[in-house]
């Protein structure tokens, strides 16, 4: 995998954001692979899909890149609020890549988050523009990286490193059955995923359950928090996420 982008293509360009969108989309169709069943290339969509950039030839999948110069924030900008809700809410939302570079434009980082891991409350609205806007009342929207458990943050290039690429797919296929899951449930694992995600490696139930609290807010309708946390850890434990060990301990395996 070559990190350089393709500089020749940026002559006919003149907007910075411009030459970053053909650079990095170049990058990722001559370059990149379907995390999922490892084909390439991937295909380009024609322009103006509502959210996807690529999908996979083989298996279907969708995905949409967002690239960054330097570090990936927290917050990442997207398009406009209801079409990324309606897509985060049927069953052919795209997953995201999101691509970082250097200033000599090299990527630094490339990481798939999975669409299974994306929430609503994940989707922030922002302001409608102002009635002078060229575009007066659009209602855009950004996406709050600090909502996706560690596990859903897959990396084909980490720090200028190429990951192998069994690692990568490996990786993204184990979380897979999220999807066969309802929003509901799959918010439940999702939430205890992100609570595992701040314990050490190996952790307790009790450990866990010191959660609960934060997690009432989030299903107000369930009175039973602890009940649902106990059958999340067996769901983990079930797909491999997480290992038993008895007696009320646990070890993360990823």
């Amino acid at each position: 995998m070559n990190l350089h982008f393709n500089q020749s293509l940026a002559k006919s360009y003149k907007s910075p954001s411009q030459i970053v969108r053909v650079l990095s989309e170049d990058w990722v169709a001559k370059q990149s692979y379907c995390p999922n069943c490892s084909a390439e290339p991937l295909v380009e969509f024609a322009n103006n899909q509502p959210v996807a950039d690529f999908y996979c030839g083989h298996c279907s999948e969708e995905y949409e890149l967002k690239s960054k110069k330097a570090k990936l924030s927290n917050i990442i900008n997207d398009g406009a609020y209801d079409t990324m809700i309606e897509r985060i809410n049927s069953d052919n939302n795209p997953n995201f890549f999101f691509l970082t570079y250097s200033q000599e434009y090299r990527v630094n980082n490339f990481l798939i988050i999975p669409k299974q891991f994306f929430k609503p409350d994940m989707i922030i609205k922002r302001k409608p523009l102002s009635m002078n806007a060229k575009r007066a009342g659009w209602v855009g929207c950004n996406i709050d990286l600090r909502k996706v458990a560690e596990s859903g943050k897959v990396f084909l290039v980490k720090d200028q490193q190429v990951i192998p690429r069994d690692n990568v797919t490996k990786q993204f296929q184990k979380t897979l059955f999220l999807r066969a899951q309802s929003i509901t449930s799959r918010g439940w694992t999702l939430d205890v995923l992100q609570c595992i995600d701040k314990l050490e490696a190996n952790f307790s139930l009790n450990q866990v359950y010191a959660f609960a609290e934060a997690l009432q807010p989030k299903h107000p309708k369930n009175n039973h928090i602890q009940d649902k946390i106990r059958q999340q850890l067996q769901v983990l434990r079930d797909k491999g996420i997480i290992e038993f060990l008895g007696r009320g301990h646990y070890r993360k395996l990823y």
